[in-house]
């Protein structure tokens, strides 16, 4: 195991001490970049760019291209774990994300299978071992997979909602079919992520987009719950080297107590936390990673840079903290914006760790 050129972003995820506060942008790789739009059009469909692994590792490494990030992220969607579960995934133009199959019923439910990620889900994992080559230990590469809760709603509705009216439904209505369900996707994700740390990815993070539309005990019971199985499920050390875990409940902010009790390494805050009360309440536990409001980055450059040292300042010194938006970067965003923000968080945060 070669070690790490730039391993600041591990570091501070084990609350190691850094020389700069380590910054990566979720969607980094993504509509916002015009040459991630030209590979999006040569694909034919985004579909036909998740699965070919030569292009998902070209489209990872474009935003490394352009800014000094201290990480790389999978190029992938939430969804492929349904998709390969015989769901049938396809996109509508400006619908987003529909399944030709969703689960409604007890039988639906029973039909689940965990896919084998290396035959079913191989495109994946091919991607990840040719991003790891391709990245030669520049920098580390993150994996991922969206939470059984998220992903269920997606698979429940059939698509994106608004309402949740269907996955609501079965919680209230049938909770035990919601159980199996959930638990048959976290045995999936749990097999899903091993393969990513055992194709080459140097942390793992899982996005419960959809948490924060739970009331507490729900979301303890129907997604927290599934998260800690995942989280006792991973291999945590591979290459003789700790894999950190990162959690991201979405709108979860009220949660940061018991989800740190998961035993994750770190807990990803949208721009709603306060990220000062946020460690006064968990930072002894876990590193936290976030959380500037993504549409900062459609204010000027010196603004972007007010805003950043705002963050920086809340979080405070030492270690423990990963810069990086409160949510995915929005598609219309002047790539040299991100830029500023990345400068930024370097130089800004270095009094920080003196």
């Amino acid at each position: 195991m070669h070690p790490l050129q730039n391993d600041r972003f591990i570091r501070a995820l084990l609350r190691e001490p850094v020389d700069v506060t380590p910054v990566w942008m979720m969607r980094q790789a993504g509509r916002y970049l015009p040459e991630y739009l030209r590979v999006r059009k040569q694909a034919g469909s985004f579909m036909s760019l998740c699965t070919n692994p030569e292009l998902a590792c070209e489209v990872t490494m474009q935003p490394l291209e352009r800014f000094p990030l201290d990480a790389a992220i999978l190029f992938s969607d939430i969804l492929t774990i349904p998709d390969a579960m015989g769901l049938g995934l396809y996109f509508e133009t400006g619908e987003g994300p529909r399944f030709r199959k969703p689960v409604r019923t007890a039988a639906d439910v029973k039909a689940l299978a965990v896919p084998d990620p290396e035959t079913e889900l191989r495109y994946v994992m091919d991607a990840v071992r040719l991003i790891r080559r391709t990245l030669d230990n520049r920098l580390p590469l993150i994996g991922f997979s969206g939470s059984p809760w998220t992903l269920a709603t997606y698979m429940v509705e059939g698509g994106s909602t608004k309402t949740f009216s269907r996955s609501k439904g079965m919680l209230y209505n049938e909770p035990q079919l919601l159980h199996r369900m959930l638990d048959t996707i976290a045995d999936a994700v749990i097999a899903y992520l091993n393969a990513q740390i055992a194709a080459g990815a140097q942390t793992v993070m899982i996005f419960d987009t959809w948490g924060g539309v739970l009331t507490p005990q729900d979301y303890t019971d129907f997604s927290l719950q599934y998260m800690r199985k995942i989280v006792d499920g991973l291999t945590r050390e591979s290459e003789g080297v700790k894999i950190p875990v990162i959690l991201f409940t979405k709108g979860g902010c009220q949660w940061l107590e018991i989800m740190a009790d998961t035993g994750a390494d770190a807990l990803g805050l949208d721009w709603s936390t306060d990220l000062a009360m946020a460690r006064k309440r968990v930072g002894d536990r876990v590193a936290l990673q976030g959380n500037l409001d993504p549409a900062v980055l459609y204010a000027a450059p010196e603004v972007i840079r007010d805003k950043v040292a705002a963050v920086l300042a809340a979080y405070g010194k030492g270690s423990g903290h990963v810069f990086n938006l409160g949510h995915g970067i929005t598609p219309d965003v002047n790539p040299e914006h991100a830029g500023v923000l990345v400068d930024a968080v370097h130089e800004l945060s270095a009094p920080y760790h003196t």
